[in-house]
């Protein structure tokens, strides 16, 4: 069995969520080392992976071998999670599981460029396709550059990093990490003391857009919910405001209880029926223990739901909705 390079966070929470059993299906919607996945093999489940990563072959290969005729891994980002439960041929999904953002190990593989920490190419694909960071911060004008570092960074000083990356960028291009950060880094005025690296937010801005996470969740939310068979159940373990805004709107309005619903008005055109029961109010957190292990887990949310047997909402954008 091989070890893992990452841990999952909230693992009894999640399990205890999904309650898996022998004979279902459930839904692995971000693979990564596996952590989830064994977790719900090891109840007799079944479990069809997700993961656009290429890099993470290795420990599906790994899994395959310890869970033999149970386990897939099927290479696709969030959006791809309906088409792969309906590939699989089988009647129900029982439960699906999302964990969102970038993962320890992803942070660790300097050759990828998710990390201000470590020099490396400024890529930050997830997946091998698609504009890198590098493509960005070096085409994008002070305009929509600063909007999407406000937007996904939620960072206040947005213009005057963009302002910084044009001002060096017109003698040369950005092609690493480290490079990036130390520019952002002066234009903010040094650390000073801060707890955290003044590119934390750049960088996570530039991570989201280029592999679209937010629109992903979203699209990934509403093909579970289209996925998923009455009494199937969905867990969303979400790591910073902005996703778990997304999530916690999604619940609000599947669960009827947006502002302006009610889940026992009469059926008009434009009511719906709740999509999902919550399982629980709010959002679980990491004990004490948990966090004494893994600082990772001190930002984490879970939020889970129970799938009625209303009919789809379809694709409604979270941002918009929150």
């Amino acid at each position: 069995m091989t070890a893992s390079p990452h841990a999952p966070v909230l693992i009894a929470e999640v399990i205890d969520a999904l309650s898996p059993a022998p004979g279902d299906l459930m839904i692995d919607a971000t693979f990564g080392a596996g952590g989830y996945t064994r977790e719900i093999l090891k109840t007799g489940a079944e479990v069809i992976a997700l993961d656009r990563d290429p890099t993470v072959q290795p420990h599906a290969d790994a899994v395959a071998a310890d869970f033999p005729g149970r386990f897939q891994l099927v290479r696709t980002p969030f959006s791809g999670l309906a088409e792969a439960f309906a590939d699989s041929g089988r009647p129900a999904l029982n439960g699906a599981v999302f964990d969102i953002g970038v993962s320890s190990m992803q942070l660790d593989q300097a050759e990828r460029g998710f990390s201000f920490m470590r020099d490396g190419p400024l890529d930050m694909r997830m997946s091998d396709e698609g504009l890198t960071a590098a493509d960005i911060v070096n085409t994008y004008d002070h305009g929509p550059l600063a909007h999407l570092i406000k937007l996904y960074g939620e960072e206040r000083q947005s213009g005057r990093i963009a302002t910084a990356i044009l001002r060096r960028r017109q003698s040369q291009a950005f092609t690493r990490t480290l490079d990036l950060a130390e520019v952002i880094e002066k234009a903010l005025g040094g650390r000073r003391g801060a707890p955290t690296h003044p590119a934390t937010r750049a960088f996570q801005a530039l991570r989201i857009a280029v592999n679209d996470e937010l629109g992903e969740l979203e699209a990934g939310l509403a093909a579970a919910e289209a996925s998923l068979s009455p009494g199937g159940r969905l867990a969303v373990v979400t790591f910073h405001s902005l996703e778990d805004r997304i999530v916690k709107a999604f619940f609000t309005e599947r669960t009827g209880n947006a502002p302006g619903g009610s889940r026992h008005a009469p059926m008009a055109v434009e009511t719906r029926k709740p999509s999902f029961d919550l399982m629980f109010k709010g959002a679980r957190e990491a004990g004490e223990a948990e966090l004494a292990a893994n600082p990772r887990a001190r930002s984490a949310r879970l939020r889970a739901g129970v799938r009625t047997d209303a009919p789809a909402w379809g694709r409604i954008d979270g941002r918009r909705a929150a």
